[in-house]
């Protein structure tokens, strides 16, 4: 059985579907930034997609999902999905997705995909790790 559960929905019906065409350049590889959506390829009203391993209810991983639900509210609001995996009870998809150490959150959308391990309690290394656009920034 898999274990998955969306802790917090940042609005909306569910998640936008991706566009069918991309506003990069067929020569801009998939993973790589793109200048004009502040270096991630996130649009302004594009949703985010993000997943974190925690093992069990650890404090280490209670305060990870914290400091990203906070960081998600101020840098995006409405406009991500917080799913919370349990490595304890789904170790096959830890497994598959290569997760080492818990808690890890991993950014999966927008592109390109972004991995941190910790409890995200460094604020500046969240932001610059995640490439979270700054409070009220608008895309160039």
């Amino acid at each position: 059985m898999r274990f998955t559960r969306v802790l917090h929905d940042g609005g909306g019906a569910g998640p936008t579907p991706r566009p069918a065409t991309e506003s990069r350049t067929t020569e801009q590889r998939m993973s790589e930034p793109d200048p004009e959506h502040g270096w991630t390829g996130a649009g302004r009203d594009e949703r985010w997609d993000l997943c974190v391993y925690v093992a069990g209810s650890s404090p280490k991983g209670q305060r990870a999902i914290d400091n990203l639900l906070r960081a998600c509210e101020e840098h995006l609001p409405g406009r991500y999905t917080v799913e919370v995996v349990d490595v304890l009870k789904n170790p096959a998809r830890a497994a598959a997705d290569q997760i080492l150490a818990a808690p890890t959150v991993i950014r999966r959308f927008p592109a390109p995909i972004r991995v941190l391990v910790g409890d995200l309690s460094d604020n500046d290394r969240l932001l610059i790790g995640l490439e979270l656009p700054q409070s009220g920034s608008q895309p160039r």
